[in-house]
């Protein structure tokens, strides 16, 4: 496809240039034999959203000159328009195949944060299936470990964040299925890992309090007051302390609670 294309600019140029030298053809006739000039092609078909275009100049560069810095770049466009097109798949193995190819090429921090960003763009609903939670949380940790320094390590730890938030909702709908069932270990177990892993994010109150209830149904009263004077002094604000509250103190004053909550930390 891109020789028609050369071909095609080739007869432009000599028409154009019919009055001129004959050194001047050849010069251009040069130029279009250059990788060079050939990515910029191929990149202005890809500015112009013709992407199926573009993918075969590329692909054809690739395989003209191998060798070649603009080949490199060439496969990096391709994955990108895997990408672009949500074909994630295909976008991974062709950015895991540069990876292969190219262990020491400058770029490998750009190209890890784009294999990140294709498994965090097939994010489940939390209450659904969470592999790509998984999945993207690795990504982004091997962005931010391997070039900390990097452009793209900022915006990977803020994708991390958006991760763990996901995958803390996914717990937390767990979590609360079993409490409805009356599952109680099972959900407990599932609000700790909320506390324990993701305390973070704005889950913790509800996790917390969910902890207040299931341990105040088993009959584990001090548990449930450990907890819900945990809760209290981390947030104190929070409807779930409030909801808290008056569940296990609901025969007491608030203060004597506050009391039993600075009793509590206090040792």
């Amino acid at each position: 496809m891109i020789k028609k294309i050369i071909c095609l600019i080739l007869l432009y140029l000599c028409i154009s240039c019919s009055n001129n030298t004959n050194s001047n053809i050849d010069k251009n006739v040069n130029l279009l034999n250059e990788p060079e000039t050939l990515y910029k092609l191929a990149k202005i078909t890809f500015d112009n959203q013709n992407l199926e275009l573009a993918r075969e100049q590329f692909n054809e560069i690739n395989k003209l000159f191998p060798l070649s810095n603009e080949a490199i770049q060439s496969e990096i466009m391709i994955a990108f328009i895997d990408y672009i097109q949500m074909d994630y798949d295909n976008a991974i193995l062709n950015y895991n195949k540069i990876i292969n190819k190219y262990p020491s090429h400058k770029d490998l921090d750009y190209i890890y944060y784009m294999i990140a960003m294709c498994n965090y763009e097939q994010l489940q609903n939390e209450a659904l299936d969470g592999y790509y939670n998984d999945v993207a949380l690795r990504s982004f940790d091997q962005v931010i470990n391997r070039y900390p320094e990097s452009k793209y390590a900022k915006d990977s730890r803020q994708k991390i964040i958006l991760v763990k938030s996901n995958i803390a909702a996914k717990h937390m709908e767990i979590g609360r299925f079993y409490l409805d069932k009356k599952k109680y270990i099972a959900a407990l177990n599932r609000f700790k890992i909320v506390v324990d892993e993701f305390s973070m994010t704005k889950f913790t109150p509800e996790a917390l309090h969910r902890m207040v209830e299931i341990y105040y149904e088993m009959g584990m009263y001090e548990d449930s007051n450990n907890t819900a004077a945990l809760l209290g002094y981390n947030y104190p604000e929070s409807k779930w302390y409030k909801y808290s509250f008056n569940l296990v103190e609901q025969n007491a004053s608030e203060e004597t609670f506050l009391k039993k909550i600075r009793n509590f930390f206090d040792g």
